[in-house]
Order: structure tokens, then sequence, then C-alpha cells
């Protein structure tokens, strides 16, 4: 009788022990290893979390729901404002804008519509599984999305980026849904740069706000210098490896499919989630917003941990009550703008010499090539190491073509090279009147 009240006090405890942890754990603890942001880097987000906002409004001369001090932004400089109507379903609203001051192109896409059909269309476009691309694995409804919108206003961006000159800077920037049609449009785009005039890679930035996991850490880590993710907090959906579609068509039940997701992934290993190539991650370097702390109330004046991590990449669900409120574009633009105005208080009160922000690039450019030799450490399957031709970023460098293969439960399909034009026609049809139309029913291999 003694042994076994023994196994069963141990039992329960080790039950009791890891309920703690699961029901204690708090968004902070994903990034508290993580260096603070530098604020150069960090201060175009609240004004690219503005332009996304901007996309929701009419008509920006009179807005309806402005930000606090406004969008500040010039109704003029807009070039082009679509809708559902625009779309056609294709993917999610968005705008272009020339931000004369900032010197930036930038190209906003709103996110996911709960009441809007089409926006379902775009997630639930899985039908082959995660798609085999560049070497990794992506979403490939939002591929698909990227692809025709790309192809529908690359001519737009080249003229905008020739007429401006060659020191304005392109910036991709979307939430939630259309983050990862930013994040996987930029990916294109980088590989694709004679589309956009010979774009130098350095010139182009996403900024994938509360993003989805939308591609393989292969890929996540390899673009890690153009594209920027922001999460804030405790926010959900960076955090769940569960299908986009399974999440958005459980919409209603999120919270009961948050915490069997949370139960279930406890149990998985981490060696065991590196191995799995079609796992999903959130894209590029992290910026986790930070602004609550385990038993303490209220929130504190917010601050931004920034990284290119490889293991534990918020790999666990919050069980908060603000798990989706922090998803929500208001707060993370309200959030972000505190957090770099608390950045430059600090950044008065302690003056840098000249010569720190040339040493804070170099180390940036040093994160993302340890990132990348640790991911090949790890044997993270189509892992690269890293190369000094991989990041070279002249105007007249010829952009590489890019792999794509129509992928099945099977791997034996070896890639091959697409350019251009071969991807747009194995990703859509051309209707009668010439217009790219989504290939609903592509065959699986």
């Amino acid at each position: 009788m003694s042994v076994a009240c023994g196994v069963e006090f141990v039992v329960c405890f080790g039950c009791s022990r890891w309920a703690w942890k699961r029901l204690t754990y708090v968004g902070s603890y994903d990034s508290e290893s993580w260096p603070l942001a530098d604020t150069a880097d960090f201060e175009p987000i609240p004004r690219v979390c503005r332009a996304i906002l901007a996309v929701y409004e009419d008509d920006l001369s009179h807005p309806r729901f402005p930000p606090a001090g406004g969008y500040r932004m010039d109704p003029s400089n807009i070039e082009k404002r679509t809708t559902y109507a625009d779309t056609k379903g294709r993917c999610p609203p968005y705008l272009i804008y020339t931000d004369v001051e900032n010197r930036e192109i930038i190209l906003a896409i709103r996110g996911l519509n709960l009441v809007m059909e089409s926006d379902y269309k775009v997630l639930l476009d899985n039908s082959l599984g995660k798609q085999m691309f560049d070497g990794g694995y992506v979403h490939y409804g939002l591929l698909k999305a990227a692809t025709w919108l790309l192809e529908r206003e690359a001519d737009t961006l080249r003229r905008l980026w020739v007429e401006r000159g060659p020191d304005y800077r392109l910036v991709i920037a979307g939430h939630s849904l259309g983050s990862g049609i930013a994040a996987l449009m930029t990916i294109i785009i980088v590989n694709h740069r004679d589309k956009l005039g010979g774009i130098p890679r350095s010139q182009i930035r996403c900024y994938s706000i509360a993003p989805t996991r939308c591609m393989s850490l292969n890929l996540a880590v390899k673009y890690a210098d153009v594209i920027h993710s922001v999460v804030l907090q405790d926010d959900f959906l960076p955090r769940t490896p569960t299908p986009l579609e399974h999440i958005f068509g459980s919409i209603f039940c999120l919270p009961c499919l948050l915490f069997l997701v949370c139960m279930r992934d406890t149990f998985i290993p981490e060696s065991k989630k590196l191995k799995d190539q079609r796992r999903l991650y959130a894209p590029g370097r992290m910026y986790h917003i930070v602004e609550r702390k385990f038993c303490r109330c209220g929130r504190f004046p917010p601050e931004v941990r920034t990284a290119i991590p490889v293991e534990g990449r918020f790999e666990h669900i919050v069980l908060s009550c603000n798990a989706t409120s922090d998803h929500g574009i208001v707060w993370i633009e309200r959030e972000a703008q505190k957090a770099l105005d608390v950045m430059r208080e600090n950044a008065k009160m302690t003056s840098p010499p000249p010569s720190q922000r040339m040493e804070r690039k170099q180390t940036l450019e040093k994160e993302h090539r340890d990132a990348l030799e640790r991911i090949v450490s790890l044997n993270v399957p189509n892992a690269t190491p890293p190369t000094d031709d991989s990041r070279q970023d002249t105007s007249d460098a010829t952009p590489h073509e890019i792999e794509i293969v129509e992928s099945s439960s099977s791997n034996s399909k070896s890639c091959e090279k697409t350019n251009w034009d071969e991807l747009v026609e194995k990703l859509f049809d051309r209707n009668e009147s010439g217009d790219l139309v989504l290939k609903r029913d592509v065959p699986v291999k």
C-alpha cells in the first residue's frame, strides 16, 4: 500500500506541477532572454500600423476611428486604395501610400474580416497541404494571394520606386491574414527584384503585424534580414501551430481550441518540432512588445525585445484573457507608439556616441548569420548555411530564381527552378479577358 500511495503522490505532484506551469505561463517568458530593440530599428513600426489602420477608413480626410494623434498621413500621397469589390476575393483590401517625409513606398494589407467569405476562402485554399516553395513550406492559399497581388501591383510599385529614386525604401506590411500575404509577397520580391526595377535587397522591408505562422523554420530564419514580425504580449496567432483554416474555421470556439492545442503541444519535444519540415512558423526577426508581468496588476510602460530565435520560437500558447485582444491592430499600434516614446525618452537621457549606429547594424547582420548557422547545426530540414553572396546588395545583382513544387504527402518529387512567368502559370489561369484567375482544382502529384 505504501508503494502505491507513493506512486499516486508522485503522479499527482507531477500533474499539479505541469498544470501550475502552464496556467501561470505569461507571454513575457517567450522573450525574457532577448536584448532590447534599438530605437531606430523599431521606429517604423507604429507608422506602419497606422498605414494598415488607414485601409479600414473610407476617407482619410475625415477618418471615423483615428488613432491617438491621428494617422499622420497625407491623403494626397495615397496612390491606390482598394475594396473587396476591387480584389474580387483574391486577397483582402490594401492601399499603396508614398511617405515622402520618411522616404518610403508602403503597401499595407488589412487583416481578416470575419463577415467576408472571400477572406475565409484564402485561408481554406490549402487543399495540397503546405506548399513547397523556395526550399521550404508555405501556406498555399496565402502564396496564391501574394502572387496575385504582386502581379497586379508590380508595375505601380516599380513606377513609384523609379520616379522617387533609389534612396526610397519599399515597405510591405500586413496584419493577421494580411501579414502572411505580406511576408510571402516579400520573399517573391526579394527573389524577383527585376520585377520592381532591380531594387536592392537592403531597400526592401516587410512588417508582419500579429503574424500568421505561414512558412517553415528555414525560410523564417533565411529572410529575417528583410521580414520583421511584431507580436504584442500574449497574442495567440503567432503561437499556435494549428493550421489557419482550422483556427478561423472554429473562430467562435477559439478558447477551447487554444486550450486543447496547449495541452497537446506540451507533450511534443522541441527536437521533434524542429524536425517537422511542414511545421509553419511566424516569419523573420521577432519584435515582442511586453507590457504585463506575472503576478503584477495593470499594464507597465511597454518595452520591446528582439531576436531571431530558432528554438522556442513562440511555441507556447498563453492561457490568458488577453490572448485574443492582443491580436487587435488598434491595441498593437497604441502600445507600439507608447514603447517608441519610452525608447526615445530613454535615448535622450543617455545619448549614444556617433559610432554606435554602425556597430548596431553590424550586430544585426551577425545575429542573422548566427541564426542561420544555428539552424544548420540543429539539422533543421532544408536549412542552408550563410554564404557571402546570399546577401548581395547591389541594385544590378541578378535575382536568383525560386523553387516551387506541388507538394503531396510524399517528398519524392524534386524541386525545379521557376522564374516569375512560370510561377504565375503554376498558380493561376487567365480568363477570356486576360485577368488572373486562381486555380481551384490543382491535381495532387
